[in-house]
């Protein structure tokens, strides 16, 4: 009779933890957006270029002239010596090389990059646009995309810290409404949170579709588009799991 009376308990004991699973087991995972529109608050010109010849001393002299072409149209712009940087000169001796063909063409190549650094992102755009000038002044500019090393603006942004607490409080509350409208739908109520995501910030071109980081489609020419842009947008995804009961 007591190990009867024992089973039926324990039976009753196992069912309400069973219950007590299942009830556990419900909850709902939502996910909060929030974007925010901003301006970059720095800006990093690498302006490089080259000269090529045969003669070393004739080709570095020329490279020379068009750094002092360089630094006077950075100072026609109103930027002062702490703007710029000098980088190092770089010598190409195509005789040297081992491969690649190198019987045709000049034999040296000098190559120089000078750096331009501001806050004032507008001022460094209206620079960019003049660049003309330079190539009118007999400078070869070298081509390249933003952040691989010469031929355009790199503007950042670097406020993200100051923004990253404002938007989590925001992204974490637009969660919890989604959460609500679910629960309401289906008959149940929000219960306390069972995970959470915070999510990864991104910054992108403030009219790109995607986020620059976000692992969606091309990332490499998302970056050069933020890279780019004067405007970003910057975005969070927090994704929060809140339990459901009646």
């Amino acid at each position: 009779m007591l190990l009867a009376i024992g089973l039926i308990v324990g039976g009753l004991l196992l069912g309400t933890r069973i219950r007590d699973f299942k009830r556990a087991d419900r909850y709902v995972e939502v996910k909060g957006l929030v974007e925010r529109t901003v301006k970059s608050d720095s800006a990093t010109w690498p302006i490089a270029f080259s000269e090529a010849g045969d003669s070393l001393p004739t080709v570095f002299a020329a490279s020379e002239k068009d750094k002092a072409a360089v630094l006077a149209f950075l100072q026609s712009q109103g930027f002062t010596q702490q703007d710029i940087t000098l980088g190092s000169i770089s010598v190409t001796d195509r005789q040297t090389q081992q491969y690649g063909g190198n019987e045709h063409g000049p034999r040296f190549i000098v190559q120089q990059t000078i750096t331009l650094n501001n806050s004032d992102v507008d001022k460094v755009a209206a620079a960019n646009s003049k660049t003309a000038d330079l190539i009118r002044a007999g400078v070869v500019i070298q081509s390249g995309q933003n952040g691989s090393g010469g031929g355009g603006v790199i503007y950042k942004f670097n406020g993200l810290n100051a923004l990253k607490p404002d938007m989590i409080t925001e992204a974490t509350r637009n969660a919890r409404a989604s959460a609500d409208r679910f629960a309401a739908d289906s008959g149940s109520q929000v219960g306390a949170i069972r995970s959470a995501n915070q999510g990864v910030f991104s910054i992108s071109a403030a009219n790109a579709g995607g986020a620059a980081d976000t692992g969606d489609g091309d990332g490499y020419n998302a970056d050069q588009q933020a890279n780019a842009s004067i405007m970003k947008k910057v975005r969070v995804v927090s994704t929060i799991d809140y339990y459901l009961v009646n």
